[in-house]
Parts: C-alpha cells; structure tokens; sequence
C-alpha cells in the first residue's frame, strides 16, 4: 500500500534534487550537465548584486508577510460563519462557492482583473469612479495601487480554501464545549474567542508554518499575468519569481534560474525549522515537529 506513494516521492520529489548541481555550474549543452564547468557561487550574485536586488526582495517579503496575515484572518473567519449555516443545502453551496476562485487558473483570474481594470472597457472606470465623481485610471501604469489590488485578488483565490481546512478543524470540535459555554451564559463571541480559536490553534499553526516556508516564493501567476506583465508597475510588483523568469528569457541562463530557486528552498527550509523551534518554545504541543 505504501508503494505508489513512495515511488511518487522518490521520482517526483527526491531524484529530481540531483539538478541542484545545475546552481553551481555554467551549463553547457554541448557538454551537458555533468560536464559543464563549475563556477561556485558565481550563479547566486546576480540575485544579490543587481540595482533590483533590494526591491525584488522587499516585495517578496512584504508581500507573503500579508498574504499569510489576511488569508489566516480571512479563511478563520468565513470558516466560522460556515459553520453557522444549519441548513445543509445551502452550507454545500456556500462552501462550493467560496472553494471555486481557487480552482481558477492565472489566466483565468488575470482576464477578470482585466475586466474590472481595463482604462478602456473597465468596470472601475466606467461604473464605479463615476458614481463617486472619480477620475479614471490607468491602473496598470499606477504602481502604488497595486499592493492593494494583489492583496484583494490574492485573498479572494486563496482565502476560500484554507477557510475549508480550518472548517474541517472546527467541524471536529466536541459540541458539549459550546453546550457548556451557552449554559455559562457564553454569547457567540465568547465562544469564538474562548473555545473557537483556541481549540484550532494548532491547525492554524500548522498551516501558517507551511506557508512560511514558502514566504521567498510567490505565486508566479498572479504577479506575472494578474498585472498583464506592465513595465510601469515593476517598482510594486516585481518579485524573485517574476524577476527570475524575465531573467532566464532574456539570457537563457538556466544556472542563474535554479540558483534562485536553491536560494528560495534552502531559506524557506530554514524558516521553517526556526519558527517551528520558536514555536516549541512558546507552546510544545502545537508545534509541528
């Protein structure tokens, strides 16, 4: 039984790390991979010593810094209100409903933006500024806009599926908690602070903790297409992956490409494992190892 899951790792996850060698080498094709010459670190600097260095890396922080702050209020709290619902027809379909964005690919996610920004045919400009005597706006040439807007779409595609695995958390809490509370003379608030939220804390953790880990990666999708590829809004939206990509298609330098992804897994793992400690500290059984 524990076979196909096991060849999955190994040939999915485990073999393809013989590439990390590719981070430490100038590839040429002539001579392949293994005859390529070495170079070291030569392939890490152009990460670090690039005038974009800073701005690549300040977005990519602040940004999953964000992400993982309202997505975890989000999803906790459309969880929450889930879990109110007693008829069941409806609760299926609200679940379904808020599940769905995350199912949408980039491209797909990237038109609707496009729908409701577009300076020509956009919903914003054309119904919504209006109606408040607003100006229209270019939006893909307005950079300080656009922290706010990945912020929405980012919430919108991401928050409904953790709000499912934090439902499924609640969904498992014993009744006879709220029983007593409601006897104690507990309102609905009470019980969301005091038995709630407690008593999920440790899937919250879990959950904050694997996306720590990934807090260097972003999610290509939306940085790249969301924002249709603007050069007038890079200063705002610009980030590793992005900066990597555009990279890799003007030089064709795949060193440089998997140095930055070495680069982004080596810090996430040991984000992971120091925020994981950090918790043990605070609080042993929550932790995830």
């Amino acid at each position: 039984m524990m076979m196909p899951g096991f060849l999955y790792l190994l040939l999915n996850n485990y073999l393809p790390m013989f590439g990390i060698v590719i981070a430490f080498k100038n590839i040429n094709y002539v001579k392949g991979i293994w005859g390529s010459d070495w170079v070291g670190f030569k392939n890490f600097e152009f990460l670090f010593q690039t005038r974009d260095a800073y701005i690549i890396t300040r977005n990519t922080l602040l940004y999953n810094f964000s992400f993982i702050l309202i997505n975890m209020v989000c999803a906790v709290t459309i969880a929450i209100l889930l879990n109110e619902i007693r008829s069941r027809l409806a609760a299926r379909f609200y679940q379904s409903f808020v599940l769905l964005p995350h199912l949408f690919s980039a491209i797909i996610i990237s038109y609707l933006a496009f729908a409701f920004l577009s300076a020509d045919y956009g919903y914003l400009n054309h119904k919504v500024l209006p109606f408040f005597g607003l100006d229209p706006l270019n939006w893909y040439n307005e950079p300080k806009v656009w922290p706010y807007i990945l912020a929405i779409v980012n919430t919108w595609k991401s928050a409904g599926y953790l709000s499912i695995i934090y439902l499924a958390a609640i969904v498992g809490l014993e009744k006879e908690y709220y029983e007593a509370a409601v006897i104690d003379g507990a309102n609905k608030w009470h019980q969301f602070t005091r038995i709630t939220i407690p008593l999920i804390a440790p899937v919250i953790i879990i959950m904050t903790l694997l996306q720590v880990g990934r807090i260097f990666n972003s999610d290509f999708g939306l940085f790249y297409q969301v924002t249709m590829n603007s050069g007038s809004i890079l200063e705002t939206t610009n980030v590793i992956d992005t900066y990597v990509y555009r990279a890799l298609m003007n030089m064709g330098d795949i060193g440089m490409s998997s140095a930055a992804g070495l680069f982004q897994s080596v810090v996430g793992f040991v984000l992971v494992f120091t925020v994981n400690f950090l918790v043990r500290k605070i609080s042993k059984e929550n932790a995830l190892f």
